[in-house]
Parts: C-alpha cells; sequence; structure tokens
C-alpha cells in the first residue's frame, strides 16, 4: 500500500491509523503546494482534485476522504478493534464523531489556512471553532477517547484536526478535558512514529 500525504495535513489522520493497524504500506510525500511528488510526477495525474490523503491498495484501486480510508484500515485488522463492526450503533457512533470532526472542525480551519480570506470572515470561523471545541470537551468529560475507554479511528482525525489550532493561534487551553485528550494521543507509539515520519516530532 502507498498513502500519499504531505507533513501535518489531514493526512496524518490515517498515517497514524496505518501504523495502530500494523499492516505494511510506504509512505509517498505529495506536497500541496506543488502538487508534485519527490521525483516530479504531478500529483493531479494521480488524485485530479490534488489533495491528501489517497490510500493506494495493492491490486492498485485507490481511495481518497481521510474518514472512508481509515474504515477501510480498521476494517482490514478488527483484531485491533480500531473501529467497532460494521452494522452495530457504536461503529455509527464513530462515523457521527468522523463526520462530526470533517464538517464541523475540518472545514472549518479551512479558511485560516488560506491568506486571501479576509480577517473578517476568518474571525467568525475562529468563534465557530471555538463553539465546537467547547462542544467537544463536554463529550470528553469522563472519557478516556470519544468512544469511551476504547480508541478508535475517530481519535486519531480529531487528534490530527485539533493539532491545527497551534499554528492558527486558536486557544483552547481551557478546555481541560480536550487538553488531557491530546496529551494522552501524544503519548500512542503510533502517534509517535507518524510525528517522526513526517518531521513533526
Amino acid at each position: 500500500m502507498k498513502l500519499y500525504y504531505s507533513p501535518g495535513a489531514c493526512s496524518l489522520s490515517p498515517h497514524i491509523v496505518l501504523h495502530e493497524a500494523g499492516l505494511p504500506f510506504e509512505t509517498v510525500l505529495a506536497s500541496t503546494k506543488t502538487h508534485k511528488l519527490p521525483d516530479g510526477t504531478d500529483y493531479y495525474s494521480i488524485n485530479p482534485r490534488g489533495y491528501v490523503p489517497l490510500l493506494e491498495l495493492d491490486d492498485g484501486q485507490r481511495l481518497t476522504e481521510g474518514p472512508v480510508i481509515v474504515q477501510w484500515i480498521a476494517d482490514q485488522v478488527p483484531q485491533k478493534r480500531l473501529a467497532p463492526s460494521a452494522g452495530t450503533m457504536p461503529r455509527y457512533r464513530v462515523m457521527e464523531w468522523l463526520n462530526f470532526v470533517s464538517a464541523e472542525l475540518h472545514k472549518q480551519f479551512s479558511p485560516l489556512f488560506n491568506p486571501a480570506y479576509p480577517e473578517e470572515a476568518k474571525a467568525i470561523n475562529r468563534e465557530k471553532l471555538l463553539g465546537r471545541y467547547t462542544w467537544v470537551d463536554e463529550q470528553l468529560a469522563g472519557r478516556q477517547y470519544l468512544m469511551g475507554d476504547e480508541y478508535s479511528v475517530a481519535d486519531a482525525y480529531l487528534y490530527t484536526v485539533t493539532r491545527w489550532t497551534v499554528p492558527m493561534k486558536l486557544d483552547i487551553s481551557s478546555r481541560a478535558n480536550l487538553a488531557a485528550f491530546m496529551a494522552r494521543m501524544d503519548q500512542r507509539p503510533a502517534v509517535q512514529r507518524a510525528l517522526a515520519a513526517e518531521g513533526l516530532a
């Protein structure tokens, strides 16, 4: 398998999950700025949308969209319990979290990374994000992870996106449950391996 990634981007989520799964894979750096691979290949020839992550399977099929990729990875190693069984209510809860992180957090960050976006609009996005993070903090009360005491692929996605609060200068320090979650995630060996591989450790 090949994971096309860019350091610190949302592709960090499946990168972490691949390490959690223990599956063999290689990484291919796909710059989100130049859209070129290290060998000069135009990344648009691999993913016409030009963004990461993209997971190329051993049979040549390609999967895009992080929430889908992490569930596919989890389903390859059910014994690792990275996601509940398909068709169960806990699995739908994980899907619920993946969709929440994607729509309510990930996409709210996108304008903050865009230098052409008006500052007044960015301020609105920051306020929305702080409100969403207050809610997430409440949900984490008394829990180790989003699903309770058991880690899931949704945690990798929340962790990845929440790391962006630092470069975007979004102060979430008062949200103690979220801070404890991030510290807990920092200690996971799979997280440490992915961060090191992306030069983020």
